[in-house]
């Protein structure tokens, strides 16, 4: 099957006519086999899909965008490889729901760090296409969402987001912009922090599991 994005698929355990998909999308320089290490402690009914980003990094690390530094340090992303990012999940997310008996009204995408960019991204930008999101170790990026994001029909999505409150790589100031911007919109959205660093403590994925079993589509 040659889809956009190479990935690693679990099937449910329970198969009914359709089931519905949690999509994995992994940090910067790291790959799908990462946050597929959970997949066997995720919802049986599931499909578990852990999806390997586009730009390659060399020695089995790739990125969602290019993260550059200036001379002083300073890095800044590339937000025009992040909107082509953007795009290719949504296509991806399309070409699953056609290939397997994936429910297209019950898809959630879970996201470490720049994979959580990128589900905000692609949730706030085409919320038609996704119902939840798992944000994990992120921030919501303005800029590259679609333009007249906020005209979007965001009735059907809903937001689960944490980070750890001593993160050294994506500051936990940036990520706690989300809820005010969330609610703006009228997203349902949960946040939660952790006494850790750029990574998810035992307790944020208890916490997470009981929120998808909280939040199943009717």
């Amino acid at each position: 099957m040659n889809l956009s994005l190479e990935y690693l698929i679990r099937e449910p355990k329970v198969k009914t006519d359709k089931n519905p998909l949690l999509l994995l999308l992994h940090g910067y320089g790291s790959n799908e086999q990462d946050l597929f290490s959970f997949a066997t402690e995720l919802p049986d009914e599931y499909y578990v899909i852990s999806a390997r980003a586009p730009y390659d990094l060399q020695y089995g690390s790739y990125a969602w965008y290019a993260i550059n530094f200036d001379a002083d340090q300073n890095k800044f992303s590339d937000n025009d490889q992040a909107r082509k990012s953007r795009d290719l999940i949504a296509r991806f997310i399309d070409e699953l729901t056609q290939n397997y008996p994936i429910d297209a009204t019950n898809i959630t995408l879970l996201g470490f760090s720049q994979g959580t960019i990128l589900s905000y991204a692609v949730a706030l930008s085409y919320p038609e296409k996704v119902q939840r999101v798992v944000a994990l170790s992120g921030y919501i990026n303005e800029e590259i969402l679609v333009e007249n994001y906020k005209n979007n029909d965001f009735s059907k999505l809903q937001i689960f987001a944490s980070h750890g409150t001593v993160d050294q790589v994506v500051p936990y100031v940036w990520s706690k912009k989300a809820p005010d911007f969330l609610n703006k919109l009228n997203i349902p959205n949960v946040f939660k922090d952790y006494p850790v660093g750029h990574g998810v403590a035992p307790q944020n994925f208890f916490d997470l599991k009981s929120w998808l079993e909280n939040t199943k589509s009717s």
